[in-house]
C-alpha cells in the first residue's frame, strides 16, 4: 500500500474540521517545499564565488591593497 492510499485510508473517516487541518497541513508542507527550493536556488547562485574566500581574513592586509583610481 503506498503513502497516498494510506494517507487517505485515514483521513476517510475524520470530522469535516479534521480533514480541512490536514488539507491546511498539507498546504503548509508543500509552501514549506517550495521555500526551501527557492532557498537552496539562491544559495546556489553564489556556490561559484565560494573559492574567492577562504574564511580568513587578515585585516592589516586589505590595508595593503594598491588604490585603483
Amino acid at each position: 500500500m503506498n503513502t497516498v492510499k494510506k494517507i487517505v485510508d485515514e483521513i476517510r473517516f475524520l470530522p469535516e474540521m479534521q480533514a480541512r487541518e490536514v488539507l491546511d497541513f498539507v498546504g503548509y508542507l508543500r509552501n514549506k517545499l517550495k521555500h526551501t527550493d527557492n532557498t537552496r536556488q539562491s544559495v546556489d547562485e553564489f556556490d561559484q564565488f565560494g573559492a574567492v574566500f577562504d574564511g580568513k581574513f587578515n585585516r592589516d592586509e586589505c590595508y595593503d591593497r594598491q588604490n585603483i583610481s
